[in-house]
Parts: structure tokens; C-alpha cells; sequence
């Protein structure tokens, strides 16, 4: 399986790490590309994950800037992309065809070629603007998800939290995260 993971400037680089690291262990093929904005946002926030943390867990890496690299293509064959955490500006490029970066090109391209596109929103609250965003995106066909963990799990942990919205994401593509705990999965 190849996938490619867009990372843009929303707060939630912890979120990226843990898809990034689960797709590496789970042996799918990542191409990683984050936009200038959430290289902004890490040195922000500082004590998250940095870039040098998310391209060490990516099969390979692509510049943001660079529209002729192969996930601009449609014939660069992919199972789909996800873009976590999908900041506003990002949805609002992807959901009106605004295709100025390598981020908006690639889910431009996702979506042409009819492959599965997964908008995860880590931003509260929803203005009008961004909703109708939303609804865009998914009348495209992009599956638009927030980075919002359950707790019937009884998490104990901020990793935990993590691994709830990583393994509900991957399971869009079909993906099982190890020590996932699903409601009520094996009662009778």
C-alpha cells in the first residue's frame, strides 16, 4: 500500500507523528509533504514533533513547493491521502480546486482520480465558512474527519487519546492499528 500524508498548518503535529509512525510499522509505503505553515506551526509550538521527527518515520519526502514531484500526478499511482492536521486555509484550497501548493495539488489529484482523500480538522470552533468548506470537500468525495478521540476506551494517556484518532483515520483505508479497542467488538 503507498499513501500520501499531507501535513499542514493546523496545530496537531502530534497527530501526524502517530499516523506516520503507524504506517511505518504497519509497512505501508509514506510520502510524506508538509506545507510551509505547519513547518511554522512546529517551531510554534516547539515541544511537539519537529520536521526532522516526521520525515525520519516517512518512506520519502516530498517539497511543498515542488508541483512537478510525482504525487502531482495522476498517473503516480497512490491508495489515496490523508492530510492531518488539515488546517482551515488547507480545506478551503482542497474544497475550491486551489491548487498552489504540493498539499492542495496532491488532494487535487486524489480526488480526480476518484482515490480515497481523509481531511482530518483539529480546529474549534466551526465558522460558517469552514463548514460549508466541509461540506465541499465531502460533495468531492473526500471523507472529512475531526481529530476527536472517544473514551469508551478508557484512555490513561495522551498517547492513548493519540492512538484512538490514528487508528479511527487508518481505518478509512481499510488499515488495522494494533491495540485498537473497538466498541463492543467480540460481544455476542
Amino acid at each position: 500500500m503507498r499513501l500520501v500524508v499531507g501535513v499542514s498548518g493546523g496545530s496537531g503535529m502530534p497527530y501526524a507523528e502517530s499516523i506516520l509512525r503507524a504506517l511505518r510499522d504497519l509497512g505501508v509505503e509514506s510520502h510524506l509533504v508538509v506545507s510551509s505553515g505547519a513547518k511554522r506551526v512546529m517551531t510554534a509550538e516547539g515541544s511537539g514533533p519537529q520536521l526532522a521527527d516526521l520525515t525520519a518515520l516517512a518512506s520519502f519526502v516530498h517539497d511543498d513547493r515542488d508541483l512537478a514531484a510525482g504525487v502531482a500526478s495522476g498517473s503516480f499511482r497512490t491508495d489515496g491521502m490523508l492530510v492531518v492536521p488539515c488546517s482551515a486555509g488547507t480545506l478551503a484550497k482542497i474544497a475550491q480546486g486551489f491548487a498552489d501548493n504540493l498539499v492542495a495539488r496532491a488532494a487535487h489529484v486524489t480526488l480526480k482520480e476518484r482515490r480515497r482523500l481523509v481531511l482530518v480538522l483539529r480546529e474549534d470552533p466551526l465558522p460558517r465558512p469552514m463548514l460549508l468548506n466541509m461540506l465541499a470537500a465531502h460533495d468531492a468525495g473526500a471523507t472529512v474527519m475531526t481529530a476527536s478521540a472517544g473514551f469508551y476506551h478508557a484512555p490513561g494517556s495522551v498517547d492513548e487519546l493519540l492512538h484512538f484518532v490514528t487508528a479511527r483515520v487508518l481505518d478509512q483505508f481499510g488499515l488495522d492499528v494494533p491495540g485498537f479497542r473497538r466498541w463492543r467488538e467480540g460481544e455476542a
